[in-house]
């Protein structure tokens, strides 16, 4: 997929794209705290495809609004392809969206051998398919990692708008 630097750029490429489409957008986003949400309202018109955002940075949230399941975090953790994925199809049966991206990961600072600064899971959910992948970005710094994965989720949900992913 190409690499487009501008948030507004990609924004702007979505938002007509999903209004062709006739997709509608949620959100659920842990490490970026709402600024996949924030990127895509950003623009004009966002109302007519975005439908809500779900900041779920604690577990407790994830569970309450999103329905991961406790055993799912206790067993592989809030940074997991499975918290991703169930993140996603939660956002997608709580909304009236017919397209939901989450993220889940470690922005920093810090981390451990075993979930480093700079690691992201992402989900996909549309139409009874979950898609996941997982993204080292590095130690790029709190802002890096974030913006980081605000970018690849909005790259996420126009590669599903056109027909690039599964």
């Amino acid at each position: 997929m190409a690499q487009i630097p501008d948030v507004r750029s990609l924004a702007g490429i979505l938002l007509p794209l999903a209004r062709e489409r006739g997709a509608t957008i949620a959100t659920a986003e842990s490490c970026t705290g709402g600024l996949i949400a924030a990127a895509i309202t950003d623009e004009a018109g966002s109302s007519a495809i975005f439908d809500r955002g779900f900041v779920t940075y604690s577990n407790i949230a994830k569970q309450d609004m999103l329905g991961v399941r406790e055993q799912t975090l206790t067993e592989h953790g809030a940074v997991s392809e499975r918290v991703a994925a169930e993140m996603a199809e939660g956002a997608l049966m709580r909304s009236k969206a017919t397209l939901a991206v989450s993220v889940t990961g470690i922005a920093g600072p810090g981390g451990s051998d075993n979930k480093p600064e700079g690691r992201v899971w992402f989900g996909l959910a549309c139409q009874g398919t979950v898609h996941t992948e997982m993204l080292e970005f590095g130690p790029l710094g709190r802002a890096g990692v974030r913006a980081a994965t605000r970018d690849h989720a909005l790259r996420l949900l126009i590669a599903a708008l056109d027909q690039r992913l599964p």
